[in-house]
């Protein structure tokens, strides 16, 4: 599959990019109208989402820097060349959830209920998001003989995103 989904003015814009962006959209219109469905002042989570998601972002690369750090350490501008790849989601939830508990006392609001207003939100945009690694033909796991298996450069192996993808989505579901 190409990974670039069409160009504008020459620069290609990538699927897993559209994904990720699709995701924290509906994520967002998800969580501002859950907060108005509990009372809560649902542009407190547009304001949120202002801090969140580029600080998740950031914590993405970084964690993924760190864990690459071999291939950075020689040309450090090459750690902001996020056109390259290299995002982790692991980084992406330690920066977002910082983010959002130095928000939520900086405004004084509680962490919990807030945390318990968007957590679908982030299960469903995880759940879309994975999809732009399978067109990355990345994120994929060992060989497998299972009839679901994908290939990748010739060998049938788990389609690891899927399964994430299924759970988050069953998370999602289970949430909400």
């Amino acid at each position: 599959m190409n990974p670039v989904a069409f160009e504008i003015f020459g620069i290609g814009i990538r699927w897993y990019g559209i994904l990720i962006s699709v995701g924290m959209l509906l994520g967002i219109m998800l969580a501002y109208n859950e907060a108005k469905k509990q009372g809560y002042n649902p542009d407190s989570i547009i304001d949120l989402a202002l801090w969140a998601i580029p600080a998740a972002l950031i914590g993405a690369r970084l964690y993924y820097v760190i864990f690459q750090w071999e291939y950075y350490r020689g040309d450090i501008l090459r750690i902001i060349n996020i056109r390259e790849g290299g995002l982790a989601i692991h980084g992406g939830i330690i920066g977002g959830v910082l983010a959002g508990y130095i928000f939520t006392r900086l405004k004084k609001m509680p962490f919990w209920k807030t945390a318990d207003i968007i957590a679908p939100s982030i299960s469903l945009g995880q759940a879309i998001g994975r999809w732009g690694n399978y067109i990355n033909g990345e994120a994929h796991g060992g060989p497998t003989d299972l009839p679901w298996g994908i290939m990748v450069d010739g060998v049938k192996v788990h389609p690891t995103f899927l399964y994430e993808s299924l759970w988050d989505f069953g998370l999602f579901i289970f949430l909400i």
